[in-house]
């Protein structure tokens, strides 16, 4: 339960925010494989690397979660032994180099023609937010699923920069 509600928490209050710290979002994606874990008890593989982070490293929140989470909706929740995840993000000074690997059962007819509209909102935040500062590359083979991010991050060191990027932003209904 403390584990959803972090989630929860995080989505409502720094999901406002045009930028967070990389340890955050790092976290939250960590506390989400863990609920996962959960669910599938001991019948799920996972294997999960992250660096340790400067505290100066900013990101766009809720970027990385969707990738994670269609490993569970697309991949795992369809293979019938043996479901696996492989994640492995690094950092090479401030670019974060994320690969995210798992396994998947058959693509079922009407799935293969559907398009997911999670996958294709990171796309278009990617080309808003780091417009030429990202490669996102997405592989299906038959039995796995690829995805490799790059993405230079902002690295910030005045406190007035900080405030600035990690204020809410007002929401605007039409």
């Amino acid at each position: 339960i403390m584990g959803l509600s972090d989630i929860l928490r995080y989505i409502l209050y720094e999901g406002q925010k045009p930028m967070v710290r990389l340890t955050q979002e790092l976290q939250l994606i960590i506390e989400y494989i863990n609920l996962e874990k959960i669910r599938y008890g001991n019948k799920l593989e996972v294997n999960v690397l992250t660096p340790d982070t400067p505290n100066n490293l900013y990101i766009a929140p809720l970027l990385l979660l969707p990738f994670v989470e269609n490993c569970f909706k697309h991949g795992t929740s369809n293979v019938l032994e043996n479901p696996w995840i492989n994640l492995t993000i690094g950092l090479k000074d401030a670019t974060l180099e994320m690969k995210l690997m798992n396994g998947k059962g058959p693509v079922k007819e009407k799935e293969q023609k559907r398009s997911g509209i999670g996958i294709n909102n990171v796309r278009q935040r990617l080309n808003l937010l780091y417009k030429d500062k990202y490669d996102l590359q997405i592989r299906e083979e038959e039995e796995v699923f690829l995805v490799d991010l790059r993405v230079e991050l902002i690295r910030i060191t005045k406190k007035k920069q900080i405030k600035e990027l990690t204020q809410p932003q007002s929401t605007v209904y039409a």
